[in-house]
């Protein structure tokens, strides 16, 4: 089944609040080797002029993996989430995720397209505070494989 390009534009209610906690920043940078004090300790993160740790760069991914369903799940756009594939995604940054931070996402399919018998999705997640600060722009890229 192909994607319809029509869904280009979509956006998505805003997500439930995900209340960034200092254990699941820690959790998260030892995951992935991330060992700069920032991430692990208030008091380094507080020298730099933070309020508490810092997430690494890539910390939103837990949030909007989550939020990114909303389209996943969508039955009018008709993906196979058994055939889909992470293609690709970037970062951009208006300030870093904090230990306090209560986050909310605004998912807008960017782009659908297809080729080779496969669907190509592009979507951007605006991650803000409940009080409506934009925090980080995440896109990413997904193939929907064709059939065999």
């Amino acid at each position: 089944m192909s994607l319809d390009p029509s869904f280009v534009g979509r956006t998505y209610p805003p997500t439930a609040p995900y209340q960034v906690g200092r254990e699941k920043i820690r959790e998260f940078a030892t995951a992935i080797g991330a060992t700069d004090a920032a991430h692990h300790d208030p008091a380094a993160a507080q020298a730099l002029g933070h309020p508490d740790v810092v997430a690494p760069p890539t910390f939103p991914v837990i949030v909007t993996m989550a939020a990114t369903r909303q389209i996943i799940e969508d039955p009018d756009l008709g993906v196979d989430y058994s055939r889909l594939v992470h293609g690709d995604q970037r970062f951009a940054y208006d300030r870093p995720v904090v230990a306090g931070d209560e986050l909310v996402c605004v998912n807008t399919i960017e782009e659908v397209s297809n080729r080779g018998g496969h669907g190509l999705l592009t979507t951007r997640t605006d991650v803000s505070t409940v009080a409506g600060e934009q925090v980080v722009a995440v896109w990413a890229r997904y193939v929907i494989r064709g059939e065999a």
